[in-house]
């Protein structure tokens, strides 16, 4: 999603205090937040805040039989959890990242008394929660750990949109505006954060002295200008940068690529995440390189959609870049994996997993008669 200067939205929209629409049949409602780049810290958890604040007033006078709220960030699922009380309808907490324990890895907050306070904050909610849908079996497991009801949790994982991330030719218009043509292209499309570690994979590339080999980065994020600027000081010529792009275009640009790059910060708090780049590439038949230990190695390697390397492991890292370009049998052998995976997490089924959940969480608050 692209990042926006403070103030700005997308076009046809401004920041109202309340604006609604309906979007196919569906009302959404949009409210006033405080707006930032996504960079410094403080500003972030502003702009995390009210909304928090707003979603709260918000849902006060909305009419709903349950409450859903996706964490990260941290914030919504506050306001759902007050909403709850005040209106007495029971909430899901759709678990996509286990917070605030990323915020210390990353580097933004080191423990202390209010890592300690949010802490305590997360593992109430959980509690607190009618449901808790994890988005990996991962999350799920971590959370029993610390003493969470197993009954209460649901698995749905993320999934590939086989409507919009279709296999279909390298478009050949942006190969030649983007100076690709002839290149064999590892790219990387999403957020430029701290927990993505793109510095250690801009330091690698430097390595990497095969001309067909080409680095194609699109987004922004914290670290983007960061990265931008040691690309230019290695005077890397294999690299290409590019501004944030819409959901829509996103599988113009991956047509381009033969090699999606997912990699993240060698922690084990980023062990139980699966990112969602492994699905919309494999929905267009495109191998991902992995720099994701346990649980998103454990998928790539079943369904063999593509390899994985040790997270901040240059050497690890340059080898399978190299085992990729120039082994087309096994790069074929993972594109067939690439289909198996997409197959396997179609988003449609998924969807109607989680509109089971939410619906038996419904019923079963009538059924009870009891008091949230």
């Amino acid at each position: 999603m692209p990042n926006f200067p403070h103030g700005k939205v997308y076009e046809g929209y401004t920041n109202r205090l309340y604006q609604k629409e309906n979007m196919n049949g569906i009302e959404v409602i949009r409210l006033w937040s405080y707006m930032t780049s996504n960079k410094g810290f403080t500003k972030r958890v502003l702009d995390y805040l009210s909304f928090a604040f707003m979603a709260f007033f918000a849902g006060l006078f909305s009419k709903h039989d349950v409450i859903v709220a996706t964490s990260p960030q941290f914030f919504t699922t506050w306001a759902a959890w007050a909403i709850s009380k005040v209106r007495r309808t029971p909430w899901i907490f759709e678990l996509r990242d286990i917070w605030p324990a990323s915020i210390k890895t990353v580097g933004a907050m080191d423990q202390g008394p209010v890592m300690n306070l949010l802490t305590k904050i997360e593992l109430g909610l959980y509690k607190d929660a009618n449901k808790v849908i994890a988005v990996t079996d991962a999350f799920k497991k971590e959370l029993i750990a610390r003493g969470i009801d197993a009954d209460k949790i649901e698995v749905v994982t993320n999934g590939s949109n086989l409507e919009l991330f279709v296999p279909r030719d390298k478009d050949t218009a942006l190969l030649q505006e983007l100076h690709l043509e002839n290149k064999f292209v590892f790219g990387y499309i999403g957020t430029h954060g701290l927990a993505h570690k793109l510095d250690f994979i801009v330091q690698s590339i430097a390595a990497i002295k095969d001309a067909e080999i080409h680095f194609l980065f699109i987004g922004d994020g914290a670290e983007k200008e960061k990265i931008v600027q040691l690309a230019d000081t290695l005077l890397l010529q294999n690299i290409t940068f590019l501004n944030a792009i819409s959901k829509e275009e996103v599988p113009r640009y991956l047509s381009v690529i033969d090699v999606s790059l997912a990699p993240l910060k060698k922690s084990d708090t980023f062990k139980s995440v699966i990112p969602s780049k492994i699905f919309e590439a494999s929905a267009m038949q495109k191998p991902t390189l992995l720099g994701v230990e346990v649980q998103a190695q454990e998928i790539v390697e079943q369904y063999g959609a593509g390899v994985c390397f040790e997270p901040e492991n240059e050497t690890d890292f340059i080898a399978k870049v190299t085992e990729l370009k120039n082994n087309p049998v096994r790069y074929q052998q993972y594109v067939e994996g690439c289909k198996r995976l997409a197959c396997h997490f179609d988003r449609k089924l998924l969807a109607t997993k989680m509109l089971d959940c939410i619906m038996h969480t419904i019923t079963q608050k009538e059924s009870s008669g009891d008091d949230i």
